[in-house]
């Protein structure tokens, strides 16, 4: 089963390296490609992608499920691993997923001779148990770095994403942020590894990412309501705090040290900016030129 791995860019020099190095493995000697979309970067990206001999397009951003689906219908193996740029693939999820891969060819092959009379289940070469056969998607937990340390409590781990599909059968939802893969047909939980997410190594990293993503999760309410969003204490004020004690004291991210206070606090905060940026994109809508 050829893998094609698919990834979307903008100025991700510090982190495409690092990404691209732990696929390799996976695509080498013919087994698959790799797929990057970039929107224009002016960093060396593109000449980082090259040199993994990834195949490059440059194409106008248009957001961020439609960039996404824009790599994956350039795709052409059996099988697609959907990566942000900052991610990277540990050693045990790169030999569960090469595994797995093949125990998927061995049972193509068993089920050609065999008049497609193939079993249920599947073992990797590394005894990485496969549950069953009959999945076009998986999940794959994720491991989060935050200022240096990986969160592990607060809802950050084991953070599933489903990033490995059949190719035909998994989509990103169109939506502004927070874009998901919908797959059509049974999907099932990977056995071994994860993802390594190196997210926010500074605050202002986080501050800037969060900037940008509560303006377009004010948009999705605006649009949610029709293009209205109504000034609310309960949204601006009381939600944010409710999110920081549920993640923070509940879901015990306060055992995450400073990080998990920052990281939570500032999440916080993301929530109220939200809801603060859709009313006042809501009133900028529906204000009327003074005559």
């Amino acid at each position: 089963m050829n893998l094609s791995v698919v990834i979307i860019t903008f100025n991700e020099e510090a982190n495409l390296g690092r990404t691209l190095a732990s696929v390799q493995p996976l695509v080498a000697d013919g087994k698959g490609e790799i797929i990057v979309v970039d929107s224009g970067s002016t960093d060396r990206t593109v000449e980082i992608a090259k040199s993994f001999s990834a195949k490059v397009f440059v194409e106008e951003w248009k957001g961020f499920a439609e960039q996404k689906n824009s790599t994956i219908d350039k795709a052409t193996g059996d099988w697609i691993l959907s990566l942000d740029a900052d991610e990277e693939v540990e050693p045990q999820l790169q030999r569960a997923v090469h595994d797995l891969l093949e125990a998927l060819d061995g049972l193509s092959a068993l089920g050609k001779q065999a008049g497609d009379h193939s079993p249920s289940t599947v073992a990797t070469t590394s005894h990485v148990p496969i549950p069953h056969a009959d999945f076009d998607g998986l999940w794959i937990p994720r491991k989060n770095e935050f200022l240096g340390r990986w969160i592990r409590h607060g809802g950050y781990w084991p953070d599933p994403k489903l990033r490995l599909f059949r190719r035909g059968k998994g989509k990103f939802e169109s939506r502004a942020v927070h874009e998901d893969v919908q797959v059509a047909g049974i999907t099932r939980q990977i056995q071994s590894g994860a993802l390594l997410h190196h997210s926010y190594p500074t605050l202002s990293d986080y501050i800037e990412h969060m900037n940008r993503y509560s303006s377009l999760g004010a948009e999705m309410v605006v649009a949610k309501g029709n293009g209205r969003a109504r000034f609310s204490a309960i949204n601006i004020v009381l939600r944010p705090l409710a999110t920081f004690v549920y993640n923070y004291f509940i879901r015990l991210g306060f055992l995450d040290g400073r990080e998990g206070l920052l990281l939570h606090l500032y999440h916080a905060v993301y929530v109220s900016w939200k809801y603060a940026k859709a009313w006042e994109l809501s009133r900028k809508q529906t204000a009327r030129p003074i005559p």
